[in-house]
């Protein structure tokens, strides 16, 4: 009787788990100017990039480019940002899994670029609250 007790509260518990997504950070980098950053390897290829660009020099003069490149082939895979003065914001690219680096072009102004990847994952049920 306790091990049948025992594996229906296993049966709940793993019932009770939902999907979820949760980010591993990849890199971060920070400059002003341009620059190419050091590789980083996306098993899932789901990545996220957040991006702030900030002291800009000359108001109207800046620029900030990000191109998402390939790092087997070199080859440049897609522009994930192209702005123009000061200002944050979050992009979402979906490639193949590889290895991966960011080229930074960038001009009259200070940035930062973070790195992250999606990868699935599983939370416990939320618990109906109480009324």
């Amino acid at each position: 009787m306790v091990a049948l007790l025992g594996a229906a509260c296993r049966d709940d518990e793993a019932k009770a788990r939902t999907a979820t997504v949760v980010w591993r950070k990849l890199g971060t980098w920070s400059g002003h100017g341009s620059m190419q950053t050091e590789p980083f390897i996306s098993d899932t290829g789901s990545l996220r990039l957040r991006w702030e660009t900030r002291g800009e020099a000359v108001p109207g003069t800046g620029t900030f480019r990000v191109t998402l490149h390939s790092d087997v082939s070199g080859r440049s895979l897609l522009v994930a940002v192209d702005v123009r003065g000061v200002g944050r914001d979050t992009t979402y690219v979906t490639e193949d899994p590889r290895p991966f680096f960011l080229a930074v072009e960038s001009a009259n102004l200070d940035w930062t670029v973070e790195a992250d990847e999606a990868v699935a994952a599983t939370a416990p049920a939320a618990k109906p609250s109480a009324r």
